[in-house]
């Protein structure tokens, strides 16, 4: 076994074992990775398939995060000769709570489109393909979640055969739903014991 592999096999048995300290992980996997997230995140590693829960008092900024995050990602490493850094990818962005402005959004990614431009204009090409990029599904209940959820494999597959490959799912408040489901589901019992 080389020393690469060696060097792996330890790093999977280390996060297994989860005796890794955060900072020792950290040191590791900084040098494996480009940034996606905004800082202090952009030290997380993440991989495809990887899951990570933002979470605080509401109002902690954590959909500013996800706003951020989708933009880095939908924006080009390089648009005629200017360096983005972003990641030429699709997001897929879930609104639970029905409250993601989409204004908001068009107004960060047009900030950080006209910061990266000398002239501190807009590019509109440049502004549409981000946009186009950007896929957004709006759900008011756990039905809805569910069925997107169920559904969303096909939808993938359905952008993926029009050119467009999805690299991230954001879902914005994931536990919006489970108040509300959580008494429905109280008061049917309730019934039932009648």
């Amino acid at each position: 076994m080389n020393k690469k592999e060696d060097n792996e096999k330890r790093g999977v048995k280390g996060w297994i074992d989860g005796d890794e300290t955060a900072h020792y992980m950290l040191r590791r996997i900084s040098a494996l990775r480009s940034t996606l997230l905004v800082p202090p995140l952009h030290r997380v590693p993440l991989r495809l398939g990887n899951v990570i829960e933002i979470f605080g008092p509401s109002p902690s900024a954590k959909t500013q995060i996800l706003i951020q995050v989708a933009i880095n990602c939908v924006l080009p490493k390089e648009w005629n000769r200017v360096r983005y850094g972003g990641f030429d990818h699709s997001v897929l962005f879930l609104d639970l709570d029905c409250r993601f402005d989409i204004s908001r959004f068009s107004q960060m990614l047009t900030h950080r489109i006209m910061e990266g431009n000398a002239i501190g204009d807009c590019d509109k090409t440049l502004y549409d393909l981000c946009m186009q990029r950007f896929l957004y599904a709006r759900c008011s209940n756990s039905f809805e979640f569910l069925q997107t959820l169920k559904s969303l494999h096909y939808r993938l597959k359905r952008e993926k055969d029009h050119g467009v490959s999805v690299q991230l799912l954001l879902i914005d408040s994931i536990g919006a739903f489970h108040w509300v489901d959580r008494a429905s589901m109280f008061l049917s019992l309730k019934e039932h014991n009648r």
